[in-house]
């Protein structure tokens, strides 16, 4: 069985025992984390779709840690004014470990 869920704007798509990264601010001091709005169940017979989300669905997930992402490089210049500007910028994120779905 498998779900597609929404957080943050994202999308997933998760089964039980997936390891994820979610933005920071969700997981934030907690030990699980319950995403309500799933988008589409599936695996078992027809796939449940939901308008825009399934009722009553739920999938659950305990929380490993917190990790930071790749560097990206900001770089601003402005031609024949002698501007140069480099900025670095790393996300951080929360991992998570999908414990189970449920209808």
């Amino acid at each position: 069985m498998y779900a597609i869920i929404e957080e943050a704007g994202r999308q997933h798509k998760v089964t039980a025992g997936d390891t994820i990264l979610i933005d920071r601010q969700i997981g934030e001091g907690q030990k699980t984390v319950k995403f309500d709005r799933v988008l589409l169940i599936g695996g078992e017979g027809e796939p449940k779709i939901g308008l825009p989300a399934v009722a009553n669905a739920t999938v659950s997930a305990d929380v490993i840690g917190e990790e930071k992402g790749k560097k990206i490089d900001i770089q601003k210049y402005k031609r024949r004014k002698g501007y140069h500007k480099k900025i670095g910028h790393r996300q951080r994120y929360t991992r998570v470990k999908i414990t189970g779905i449920n209808v």
